[in-house]
């Protein structure tokens, strides 16, 4: 099902992360990270166990605020920006009510009322493979329904920008194909995708660029093909190749 694009699509885009740093107690989890994201294309944050990466998104998507720099949208204050944003966790964040009442009340807070909000809440459970869960309490689906049920309530909301923290980790290989499509579908209705993953596989089939972290610190920002075929940085040839997965500043 294909989706009229949101006549507001590209009113924040691009994203700028000025000298972010992000600090907890003593411990600095993001130093001086810049850099600037686009439309159009699907990044993907890469880096060790540790690099920053979740935090990372959580700055973007406004969650935490940085100790210093700034996140800036391009023509939109943070209230505004985060009209046209959504995220979807690694353990999706679910109501106790069942799959479709899920999507029609995340409308119902955008102000979508009356036969409007119950074609959108039809229309994404159907985009998602779950109608026929739509009474189902949605608490009770499997790993993989709910993280459909997440986004498809996305979907619904029709954002400019989607962030995603490992949205398929834990998830069986037939789970992981459903959500990598789903991906792929939100793509081609014209959503920014920034998502992290630890999967190689996963980040080869989607990326068009990679953001590589690094002890906190962004030391690579590459087109996806560059960067697999050959990265500039050893720390990241390392994590390529199964020897950095761990960042030496978390371990014990």
């Amino acid at each position: 099902m294909t989706r009229i694009p949101d006549p507001t699509i590209n009113a924040v885009l691009p994203l700028e992360l000025d000298n972010v740093s992000y600090d907890v107690g003593a411990s600095r989890i993001i130093d001086g990270l810049s850099t600037v994201i686009g439309p159009g294309s699907r990044t993907i944050i890469l880096g060790a166990n540790g690099a920053g990466k979740s935090v990372m998104l959580r700055l973007c998507h406004g969650l935490i605020r940085p100790t210093a720099g700034a996140v800036r949208w391009h023509g939109a204050d943070s209230g505004q920006a985060q009209r046209h944003q959504a995220m979807v966790f690694q353990r999706p964040v679910l109501l106790r009510r069942s799959a479709a009442a899920n999507i029609a009340y995340a409308l119902s807070l955008r102000g979508v009322r009356g036969a409007e909000r119950r074609r959108r809440t039809a229309e994404a459970l159907e985009w998602a493979g779950l109608t026929a869960l739509a009474a189902r309490p949605a608490r009770v689906l499997s790993g993989g329904e709910q993280q459909r049920l997440a986004l498809a309530r996305t979907w619904a909301l029709r954002p400019e920008v989607l962030f995603l923290d490992e949205p398929s980790a834990s998830l069986d290989p037939a789970a992981t194909h459903a959500i990598e499509s789903a991906i792929a579908a939100i793509v081609t209705d014209g959503t920014k995708i920034i998502m992290t993953t630890h999967d190689l596989g996963q980040a080869r089939r989607l990326a068009d660029d990679i953001l590589f972290l690094h002890d906190g610190q962004l030391i690579e920002h590459a087109a996806a093909d560059t960067f697999f075929a050959g990265p500039q940085r050893p720390e990241a040839h390392a994590f390529l190749d199964g020897r950095l997965w761990i960042n030496p500043a978390t371990e014990n």
